[in-house]
């Protein structure tokens, strides 16, 4: 006797497995933990076999029929529909979708959460609608020069460069699995529009500094943010390095600023050595936010930092444009000073933390240069000093107090 919906919906699990039979090989399995699956059995080239089509109640007792009715008309077609599920699952986790998600796991955890985050919405919104069904190993470099052409015709030309970037990556773990044999991608450099290298805007002329820095000791903004505007010129450090620092990190004997690898760009700790200057402000946010666990918490409470457009925010306020100057110049504008008089490039490149060559030697290495870095710092911190006395003689002030 076919089997009615109220049957199925009724059915309850015992201590033992249980079969209900619909008819024509098809019946509902009942298994002890109460799951309810939809099974076909069959006979292939002599063989008895068994298909299990879904479950239930997603699949419904109609749309099990028809799956069992379809399957039964492939079966007579020569096709074994349980041969040909596992070559579709095969197929699934060789699809672009799959492997890119694969990938994407994996390196998660050498990631910030933030970058992670980016990666994976570039190739989701870019590429997945186009190719992630398709076989990675079978994407051809006209079909993704097709996708990345898309992307240029948006006017982004950068986005268009990373996009293939990633891609390469996630290509060459597909070829490391054995899923794929070339990385496309990489057939396609120079086929995209050259990009416009627009470096980040950055104040470099000692008068214009001294401005800036006058700027910030004006500020009528609060002193969380002042004093981390003012860490930002003093330790060379990104601006989320800055605003999610913790205390935790701060030595005030041995006069350091240790940031753990997850927090670095680079994946690798790093060490500032902190001036007289940047000790001093350290020392007076201490005592408003010392008691927490954040240097740099937000007006809303005290477990989460201020945000990341917080110091744009108040550059703009004190009237810079994105054109003239942005958190993150501090670090060119250190960059390009500390070259001119004359320090050690390493020296220079080991305090911005940007990557080494020798990986290896990065990672034993975060005190590398630790006393050119100390006296570089304090010198530097110094000179910010005297331009800024300077300016706060010269130029007039950028707003009223």
């Amino acid at each position: 006797m076919p089997l009615t919906d109220t049957a199925v919906r009724g059915a309850k699990p015992t201590s033992k497995p249980q079969k209900l039979f619909d008819g024509n090989g098809l019946f509902l399995f009942v298994a002890p933990s109460g799951t309810k699956s939809w099974r076909l059995k069959y006979r292939f080239q002599g063989r008895e076999k068994l298909l299990t089509l879904g479950t239930y109640p997603q699949l419904s007792l109609k749309e099990a029929r028809e799956a069992a009715a379809d399957a039964k008309k492939r079966l007579s077609g020569g096709i074994d529909p349980s041969a040909e599920k596992k070559v579709k699952a095969r197929s699934a986790q060789t699809s672009f979708e799959f492997v890119a998600r694969e990938w994407h796991e994996n390196q998660t955890p050498t990631w910030t959460e933030g970058y992670a985050k980016d990666v994976m919405e570039r190739i989701d919104k870019n590429v997945f609608p186009s190719l992630g069904s398709r076989p990675i190993g079978e994407i051809t470099p006209p079909e993704l020069l097709s996708v990345l052409r898309r992307i240029e015709a948006r006017g982004a030309v950068d986005q268009a460069h990373r996009v293939r970037s990633i891609c390469s990556l996630i290509f060459r773990y597909a070829i490391a699995t054995g899923r794929a044999e070339r990385d496309t991608a990489a057939d396609l450099r120079g086929a995209l529009k050259t990009r416009a290298h627009t470096p980040r805007a950055a104040l470099t002329e000692p008068k214009a500094i001294g401005g800036l820095l006058r700027a910030i000791d004006d500020f009528p903004g609060t002193f969380i943010v002042k004093s981390g505007l003012q860490l930002l010129a003093l330790t060379f450090l990104r601006p989320s390095e800055v605003r999610l620092g913790e205390w935790t990190e701060i030595d005030f004997a041995e006069k350091v600023w240790r940031i753990p690898a997850k927090r670095m760009k680079m994946r690798l700790d790093h060490m500032v050595p902190l001036s007289t200057q940047a000790l001093g402000i350290l020392q007076q946010l201490h005592e408003l936010t010392g008691e927490g666990r954040l240097i740099f918490p937000g007006l809303r409470s005290p477990l989460v930092p201020i945000s990341d457009a917080t110091f744009i925010a108040a550059l703009r306020r004190m009237g810079y444009d994105k054109d003239e100057m942005t958190a993150h110049g501090f670090r060119a504008m250190a960059s390009t000073l500390l070259n001119e008089q004359g320090y050690s490039a390493d020296v220079i490149e080991k305090q911005l933390a940007h990557n080494p060559k020798d990986k290896i030697r990065g990672v034993y290495n975060r005190a590398e240069y630790l006393p050119e870095r100390r006296k570089m710092m304090q010198k530097r911190a110094d000179y910010l000093t005297a331009v800024r006395i300077t300016a706060r003689c010269l130029i007039p002030r950028r707003y009223p107090v």
